[in-house]
């Protein structure tokens, strides 16, 4: 693959990590939301990528998710990660320490934070709320020798990186995933002006940013998708083929992911002969709804609903299934996905998958080439679409062979986080972030 630029705004490319002779950073910190979310194994993943080609992460949530089911692979990164309350003596001392040392860093920090949140009440609430912790964790990352901050998500996780520079001086990127860019994109300009860099997902998520703020997205911005393990995530011996044709939708219970679209298909497609059962996988707010229409359409026998799933027992679901469908839709208040990640991990698996013409998914699932597209909300759509794979088993194996290769070439998980560390060490080569506006220099050698 031919090596590209952040200005070019394809995807990262170049040498492994391992081998790039600029690489130095040894001390990584990452930032995200929440942890330890379930649904966010792309972050999980990625941290342990990062740690097996020698780098030393620290894990820095804004707060702690509350949950029942974890990944086992995250348990020991629970136990290190510093999680933090909103107040406490030592985050106390920590305002005074900046306040007495570096006052026009801090006040500063806090100025540029408000003014540049002022008209989202969420984010400039939720700014000020996690303030105190942030400087408390910048205190922590000077004194455990953190190099570079790397933020998931370009909302508070992203404020927080532009705190934490602010306050220290430490570089600091992020990654743009989905709605985090499409529901509020206040103060992405200045997040952008003072990061070292920044990454999105998806050609759709780079032009979201590019409307925003223009040519400084593009010269700031590149590509790294998302990676899944191809090794964990793989195409099995053999796969059932009798009936019933059995679909699988992985995610949260929400209305951006569409499930109740699935379910009034899945009654066409009952009614109309089709022999098919359908299990949704994941817990959230939508849950006694869809339970409800599930009812209302006599389906008890035909659609589960399992709650959630760790990896493992998603790749066993996944081995053992004939289509993965993910029906995301736009909701009224301007919510979106990205690129579901679990379209990744079907595809590795060597499933064919349904999914909706919606943000990066295209660039993903390639209509009869990776995958079958459908309009989001469009219930005669997948219902044809799912037919058609149910009547063509040939088309099944060629979707499937086809979605595995694509995923082996843009969205391995090793790879990526190579590319991760490539880029991080062209920033420590290069000493300092690049001046506002000028262009980026090539990855490469």
């Amino acid at each position: 693959m031919s090596q590209a630029g952040p200005e070019s705004g394809r995807p990262i490319d170049g040498p492994s990590a391992r081998s790039a002779p600029g690489r130095s950073v040894r001390r990584l910190a990452y930032v995200m939301s929440r942890f330890p979310k379930l649904t966010e194994t792309f972050i999980l993943f990625e941290m342990l990528a990062v740690e097996q080609s020698g780098v030393a992460v620290e894990i820095f949530p804004l707060l702690r998710e509350r949950t029942s089911v974890i990944h086992p692979e995250a348990a020991p990164l629970v136990e290190r990660a510093h999680f933090q309350p909103f107040l406490s003596p030592a985050i106390l001392a920590s305002q005074a320490h900046f306040l007495l040392r570096r006052p026009r860093a801090y006040l500063g920090a806090l100025a540029a934070l408000m003014r540049g949140t002022w008209g989202s009440p969420n984010y400039f609430f939720g700014g000020l709320a996690i303030f105190p912790k942030v400087v408390h964790d910048a205190r922590l990352m000077e004194d455990l020798g953190i190099e570079h901050v790397h933020c998931h998500f370009s909302n508070h996780p992203a404020a927080a990186g532009f705190v934490i520079h602010r306050l220290t001086g430490i570089p600091y990127s992020f990654t743009a995933h989905g709605s985090d860019l499409h529901l509020d994109r206040h103060m992405l300009g200045p997040k952008l002006e003072e990061a070292a860099f920044a990454l999105t997902i998806s050609e759709d998520n780079l032009r979201e940013m590019e409307a925003t703020c223009g040519s400084l997205a593009r010269a700031r911005t590149s590509i790294l998708r998302c990676g899944v393990d191809t090794s964990v995530f793989e195409p099995p011996a053999s796969r059932p083929q009798a009936p019933p044709l059995r679909v699988v939708c992985v995610g949260t219970l929400h209305a951006v992911k569409g499930q109740t679209y699935l379910v009034d298909a899945c009654a066409r497609l009952a009614a109309a002969g089709l022999d098919v059962t359908c299990d949704l996988v994941g817990d959230g707010p939508d849950e006694a709804a869809l339970r409800e229409r599930i009812a209302a359409g006599g389906l008890e026998d035909r659609i589960r609903l399992l709650g959630r799933r760790t990896r493992a027992q998603i790749a066993e679901l996944l081995a053992t299934s004939h289509v993965l469908v993910a029906p995301s839709v736009p909701t009224p208040d301007g919510r979106r996905e990205g690129i579901p990640v679990v379209l990744m991990e079907a595809m590795a698996s060597g499933l064919p998958v349904v999914a909706s013409r919606l943000s990066g998914i295209p660039e993903l699932v390639r209509d009869g080439e990776t995958g079958l597209l459908a309009e989001p909300a469009d219930v005669a759509g997948l219902a044809a679409a799912i037919r058609r794979l149910a009547e063509q088993p040939e088309l099944r194996a060629r979707l499937g062979a086809a979605a595995r290769a694509t995923v082996l070439a843009d969205y391995d998980l090793r790879t990526n986080a190579d590319r991760l560390l490539t880029r991080l060490g062209h920033v420590r080569s290069a000493g300092a972030p690049l001046p506002t506006g000028s262009p980026a220099e090539a990855f490469g050698p």
